[in-house]
C-alpha cells in the first residue's frame, strides 16, 4: 500500500488542516506493527527505530502494542522516557554519544549500543553496578551491495571494525563495571528481498558464533539492526514477511548455542506506509522543455529524493488513477521543484495528469523520513503540522 488515504480522505484533511501538511494513519502503522509481530519467532524483539518518525502518537501506538525502542540522540530517548516504560525496552545507538547522554541512557535502564572503547570507558566511569552494554561492530562483509545509507564494508565511522574486536575486548576486560553482553550489527537498509536478509541476519549470527567460540563471549542479545523494506513504486513488491519470518526461525534452529533473544529495529517498515504529505501545486512552468511543477514544500519537507535518488510515489488527488513516481501512464511528464531558493530543491520527475495551479498532491510512504528529516530550518518556511488520524 503506497498511499495510506484515499483521495477523499486526502481532500478532507487538505481542507481541514490546510497544506503542506502531513497525515499519519493510527489504523495502518497499528497493522504493520501487528503484522510483522505475527510472523516472527517468540524469542524476535521488536525495537522502533525512533529516528523514522518521532511523533509522540505514533510512539504511543507501537509502546501500547508492545514495541521497545531504539533511539539515536538524548531528544529520541526523552521522548521515549514520556511514555513512562519500564527499564529494559530501551537501547541506546549512534557514533558520537555525549557524556550527559550516556548519563541519561544508564538513569533510564537503557541498553546502550556501544560503538568503541570510548563508550565503554564513559559508562564505566558513570556507572555505580555492573551493566551490561552492547558492542556494535562493523563487520567485514558487504552483503547488501554496499549502499550509501549503511556505508557497506569500507571505512565507517559506526562501530568497531571487526578485526578491531580482540585487542578491544582486551582492554575492556580491565573495566570495572562495564560487560559486554550483546552484539549489534547494522548491515541493511529498506531490503524487500526476504531471502536476502536472511543471508544478512545468517552473517551476523555467524559472526556473533565466532566471537563466542573464540572469546568466549555469552551474548544475551543479538541486535540485527534494521533493514526492512517498503516499496516506493507500484512495481515493487513488498516484503514476504512469511518467508522473513521463516528465515529467522532457520536461522534460530540452525544457530543453538544462542540462546537469548534477536532484536529487529524496524522504522521505515513500521511507520512509512503510515503517512502521507500533502502538497498543492502553486505554479506551472515550462522551461527549454522541462514542465516544471512548483509546489508548497520541497526538500525542507521531504528530503529523501535528493538523498537516495528515488522519490515518493506522488498522486494527483481527484485526477484519476494513483500513478507511482516515475512510471507511464500520465499525461505530462513533470518535474516537481518546491518552493526553496535553490536548484537542489527537487522531489522527483513524475507522470501525472495534467496539472494547473492549486492541485493537490499526496505523496505516500511518507510515515517515515519525511518532515524529521527534512530541512525544516532552511528559508524559514513554516514548519507543516502533523496531523494523527486516530480514527
Amino acid at each position: 500500500m503506497l498511499f495510506a488515504f484515499d483521495d477523499a480522505q486526502c481532500r478532507s484533511l487538505a481542507e481541514a488542516h490546510g497544506t503542506p501538511c502531513f497525515a499519519y494513519s493510527a489504523a495502518v502503522a497499528a497493522e504493520q506493527f501487528t503484522t510483522l509481530r505475527g510472523v516472527l519467532p517468540p524469542r524476535v524483539r521488536l525495537a522502533y527505530a525512533v529516528k523514522a518518525n518521532p511523533h509522540p502518537d505514533l510512539l504511543k501506538c507501537f509502546a501500547a502494542l508492545g514495541a521497545s525502542f531504539d533511539c539515536a540522540s538524548i531528544g529520541e530517548l526523552e521522548r521515549v522516557e514520556a511514555l513512562g516504560l519500564p527499564a529494559g525496552r530501551t537501547f541506546f545507538a549512534g557514533p558520537g554519544k555525549r557524556e550527559a547522554e550516556l548519563q541519561k541512557a544508564l538513569e533510564m535502564g537503557v541498553r546502550v549500543q556501544a560503538e568503541g572503547f570510548e563508550d565503554l570507558a564513559r559508562i564505566d566511569a558513570l556507572a555505580t553496578r555492573e551493566t551490561a552494554v552492547n558492542l556494535r561492530v562493523h563487520p567485514a562483509f558487504d552483503i547488501d551491495e554496499g549502499n550509501r545509507i549503511i556505508g557497506g564494508s569500507g571505512p565507517s565511522a559506526f562501530g568497531v571494525d571487526e578485526e578491531d574486536v580482540p585487542a578491544l575486548l582486551e582492554k575492556a576486560a580491565r573495566l570495572a563495571h562495564v560487560r559486554i553482553k550483546g552484539l549489534h550489527v547494522f548491515a541493511a537498509s529498506n531490503q524487500r528481498d526476504a531471502a536476502q536478509l536472511k543471508a544478512i541476519h545468517g552473517a551476523v549470527l555467524d559472526l556473533a558464533k565466532r566471537l563466542h567460540a573464540a572469546h568466549g563471549l555469552a551474548f544475551e542479545q543479538i541486535d540485527l539492526g534494521g533493514g526492512l523494506g517498503v516499496p516506493y513504486a507500484s512495481d515493487e513488491a513488498p516484503l514476504d514477511l512469511a518467508a522473513f519470518g521463516q528465515g529467522l526461525s532457520e536461522l534460530l534452529a540452525r544457530h543453538a548455542w544462542f540462546k537469548g533473544e534477536l532484536i529487529l529495529e524496524p522504522g521505515r517498515f513500521l511507520a512509512g506506509p503510515c503517512g502521507v504529505y500533502l502538497a498543492r501545486v502553486v505554479r506551472l512552468k515550462e522551461s527549454r522543455g522541462t514542465y516544471f511543477a512548483i509546489l508548497e514544500g520541497g526538500i525542507n519537507h521531504l528530503i529523501r529524493p535528493l538523498l537516495t535518488g528515488q522519490p515518493f510515489p506522488v498522486k494527483a488527488v481527484g485526477k484519476g488513477a494513483e500513478k507511482s513516481s516515475g512510471k507511464a501512464g500520465g499525461t505530462v511528464s513533470y518535474t516537481l521543484a518546491g518552493p526553496l531558493c535553490t536548484s537542489l530543491d527537487r522531489l522527483g520527475e513524475v507522470r501525472l495528469p495534467e496539472l494547473a495551479a492549486g492541485d493537490l498532491l499526496a505523496f505516500g510512504t511518507a510515515g517515515a523520513y519525511g518532515l524529521n528529516e527534512g530541512m525544516t530550518h532552511f528559508l524559514s518556511h513554516p514548519v507543516p503540522p502533523e496531523v494523527w488520524v486516530a480514527g
